[in-house]
């Protein structure tokens, strides 16, 4: 509470406090015959501590030439405290040099004091004394001025890692808002073009084989539940009570089954094998896979004719994941110019986050192959 106090305190309050103290000694303790010179000598000495905080060497030459013409006129007075004040203000506002340079010239002070104002044979024991405070208030100065300095440096370093911590937030934010474009990507263009190849489909059945035009319109319906669910886990909002959480877990290499029967639906027939278990592949490299083979038979079922079979190879391994997807659709270029983070380069992002580069391109026999290595301990993969 003092501390607090104080500093509600204006600092031109505390530095008037000394000049009138010792104003108020001389003017109640001299006799008058003595108060003008000491009066005048003791303001010399004492007012110009009310500017010490704003040019601390100036005030300290100044009263440092008031103290040198106390001593030719020979008067001794309780002012010469400001010497000492003016010193600590030197040493706590100023370099190393300037408070060698004015301990330096209050030392020398010192020993003219001593000089003129000691007896006979009793000088050693007042220049100790004195000297003793000189050091002390240069001593206390300088710790105030390094104590300060750190302070700075605290705050300084606390600033930057606010700074740091800021700049590390709004990366976070853009790598989830990232992953969430890409996951929302994937989940919309697979799931409507699902749909999409289901209402055609059910549209043509609907007079000629009613039972085969109603499965097609309850998977439509399945479709979007599913698309639904995934879009809101997506996003964070999904809520654990909520039933769907327990019909959709989040997809892996055990949902790549159901995800060929989708297609199979849809109107790609697709052949799924997984060599090797996957049970030691992490939930978020089981996503990636999941999202990998989404998005390459999704790319199948818009961009082939009618007919075209598709082939997925997933090769589980203690070290990677290999993901191989190859179709028979006719050889020709694909449209692979899609915004960046979607598409193909959506898949490329997702492989590099596990050390793996995605090929992509036509087969030589015929056909479009998309592959990919992840690898689950890290590092790169190899060519």
């Amino acid at each position: 509470m003092t501390v607090r106090h104080r500093d509600r305190v204006p600092p031109l309050v505390w530095d008037a406090a000394l000049p009138i103290l010792l104003l108020l000694n001389v003017v109640t303790t001299y006799p008058v015959r003595e108060l003008p010179v000491a009066a005048a000598l003791t303001a010399a000495l004492a007012l110009p501590l009310l500017w010490r905080r704003r040019a601390p060497l100036a005030v300290f030459g100044a009263v440092a030439a008031a103290a040198f013409v106390q001593w030719l006129t020979d008067v001794q007075l309780p002012a010469d405290i400001a010497l000492l004040v003016a010193l600590y203000t030197a040493a706590a506002h100023t370099g190393r040099r300037g408070t060698l340079l004015a301990a330096a010239v209050v030392e020398g002070g010192a020993v003219l004091a001593c000089l003129r104002w000691t007896p006979d044979g009793a000088f050693l024991t007042p220049f100790v004394a004195l000297s003793a405070t000189v050091v002390a208030a240069a001593v206390l100065g300088v710790n105030v001025r390094t104590g300060r300095a750190y302070l700075a440096a605290v705050q300084e370093r606390a600033e930057r890692l606010a700074l740091h911590q800021e700049q590390q937030a709004r990366l976070a934010v853009a790598e989830e808002r990232d992953r969430i474009t890409r996951e929302m990507h994937d989940i919309v263009t697979h799931n409507l073009s699902v749909m999409v190849a289901l209402t055609d489909a059910a549209v043509y059945a609907q007079h000629r084989s009613p039972d085969r035009a109603t499965a097609a319109m309850l998977q439509i319906s399945e479709t979007g539940r599913q698309a639904l669910t995934d879009m809101r886990r997506s996003l964070g909002v999904l809520r654990t009570d909520e039933r769907d959480a327990e019909r959709h877990p989040p997809p892996g290499i055990s949902q790549l089954e159901v995800l060929a029967d989708q297609m199979g639906a849809a109107g790609l027939p697709t052949r799924l094998e997984v060599r090797g278990g996957h049970s030691h592949v992490p939930a978020t490299a089981q996503l990636t896979v999941y999202r990998l083979v989404q998005e390459a038979l999704t790319n199948t079922l818009k961009h082939t004719p009618a007919g075209t079979r598709a082939t997925v190879l997933v090769e589980c391994s203690a070290q990677a994941v290999g993901v191989d997807v190859t179709d028979s659709g006719p050889r020709s270029a694909r449209p692979a110019a899609t915004p960046p983070g979607h598409g193909i380069p959506g898949m490329r992002e997702r492989a590099a986050a596990y050390g793996g580069t995605l090929h992509a391109g036509p087969l030589p026999g015929g056909g479009w192959g998309v592959r990919t290595r992840l690898l689950l301990g890290g590092g790169a993969a190899p060519a």
